[in-house]
């Protein structure tokens, strides 16, 4: 089965039902690249157990702003789960169906652009929430990180962050002629995003210069605003806000710049 045989199907059909069936048909396909999402999957939680499992990561530093490298690395692991997801998963596999004339003739059919993009980002987005949801439970039952006291709080920073991440992930979507140049581009997004993320160097140790710079980037805001809960406090609304922006700009910039062939 492929996105193309749904186009018989929902002629007629109401527009949730035809969001359903397209939502069932991406997902059985993003299942059959298994490879790929298992790694998405895999990397991030191998990384948390390897870091909790060397010795002295759960004890508090001063370099880290009072945290150990397990609390440190605990949001940063999250950032990773959804930026392979969305930013390096998802836009190929748009692109390809453009190449392949799969959207050309969905074109054809009640499947909007808007449909389909958001059929994609649910797919997506749902596995990097998913597993970052898994990451904290990991954490928590295994090493003793706190559950964060701003649970709402988290949700809330998490969300944003999926919605900032998808936003990105579908402009590199909507813009790339082809499978092989979304590949490039989301690779080459995936490096300053997860560095001002701070997978290199933590945002506590970065200069005060460059932890601003990070402030205002969809990884550097969402770091900040997950460990804000994971130290007990509400995310601070100017990161909320950043992420927000992101989500926005970008969703609207993939809808209108989206080209079916």
């Amino acid at each position: 089965m492929t996105t193309a045989t749904l186009a018989p199907r929902v002629g007629a059909a109401p527009a949730g039902r035809v969001f359903r069936n397209l939502l069932r048909s991406e997902a059985v396909l993003a299942w059959r690249a298994g490879a790929a999402v298992f790694w998405s999957a895999f990397l991030p939680v191998a990384g948390l157990v390897v870091i909790g499992s060397i010795s002295g990561t759960r004890t508090p530093q001063d370099g880290l702003g009072g945290r150990s490298v397990l609390d440190t690395y605990l949001p940063i692991l999250m950032m990773f789960s959804l930026t392979i997801s969305v930013v390096t998963l998802m836009p190929p596999t748009l692109a390809s169906y453009r190449e392949k004339g799969i959207l050309r003739r969905l074109s054809t059919t009640p499947v909007s652009p808007s449909r389909l993009l958001g059929a994609q980002a649910t797919i997506y987005a749902g596995l990097g929430v998913v597993v970052s949801v898994v990451l904290l439970v990991v954490a928590v039952a295994a090493y003793d990180v706190n559950l964060p006291d701003q649970l709402a709080g988290f949700v809330v920073a998490l969300v944003l962050v999926g919605a900032a991440t998808t936003g990105v992930g579908l402009v590199v979507a909507a813009l790339a002629p082809s499978a092989r140049v979304a590949g490039a581009l989301s690779t080459l997004l995936f490096f300053p995003l997860m560095f001002f993320a701070g997978l290199w160097v933590p945002r506590a140790s970065m200069p005060s210069g460059l932890r601003a710079v990070s402030d205002w980037t969809p990884l550097g805001a969402g770091v900040r605003a997950i460990q804000a809960t994971v130290d007990g406090r509400w995310p601070p609304a100017s990161s909320l806000l950043v992420l927000a922006g992101w989500s926005v700009v970008c969703g609207v910039v993939a809808a209108r710049t989206f080209r079916w062939e």
